[in-house]
């Protein structure tokens, strides 16, 4: 099928609510539009996830990142580096307490990934971005996997190869420098 009309039924799967897997720079992603509470709740009971882990927020730049982050320029500059990591940042009274769960900041990435930022591009918006497993289960890196472990449940795929990162992206806390997932 053609890349430009997935992206087009991403888009709307997304308006609608829905659930989106697609790949990243390491393994699959699944995720929602992070202002619709009801996707975000069916996303993380399908991955048995509770609510206080929070999740990320991925976009293609750091503008859609804006109106969910209060964080300095020189900041910007940093999370807009052309490398995979997951940032910790002050957010902005925007950002849903579902995103953040328990913690003060909020997750935010720019990804690099092709597929992952023609996605971000055609939302037009952030996306929630967690790894699509169930918990206590490997993160699919494939969509046969991904196939596996949620059947039907998914309501978009965005097919394509993961990035070459073999784990998960670091998490790091923007201010102190602080990392939390190596």
């Amino acid at each position: 099928m053609n890349r430009r009309f997935i992206l087009k039924q991403a888009a709307r799967c997304y308006q609608q609510g829905g659930l989106i897997a697609y790949p990243t720079e390491s393994v699959y992603g699944l995720g929602c539009d992070p202002l619709n509470p009801h996707a975000v709740e069916h996303l993380l009971q399908l991955k048995n996830r509770p609510v206080e882990k929070g999740l990320i927020l991925l976009s293609d730049s750091i503008q859609k990142l804006l109106p969910f982050i209060d964080i300095s320029a020189q900041q910007q500059a940093i999370i807009n580096q052309p490398q995979a990591i997951t940032w910790l940042v002050k957010p902005s009274p925007l950002t849903p307490l579902w995103v953040k769960g328990q913690y003060p900041k909020v997750a935010v990435r720019i990804t690099h990934h092709p597929v992952a930022r023609q996605l971000c591009a055609a939302l037009k918006a952030p996306i929630i971005s967690t790894s699509a497993n169930p918990a206590q289960r490997p993160p699919a890196r494939n969509s046969l996997q991904l196939r596996q472990y949620f059947k039907e449940n998914i309501d978009c795929i965005v097919a394509g190869k993961t990035g070459g990162l073999k784990r998960p992206t670091q998490i790091i806390d923007i201010d102190n420098r602080q990392i939390y997932r190596n």
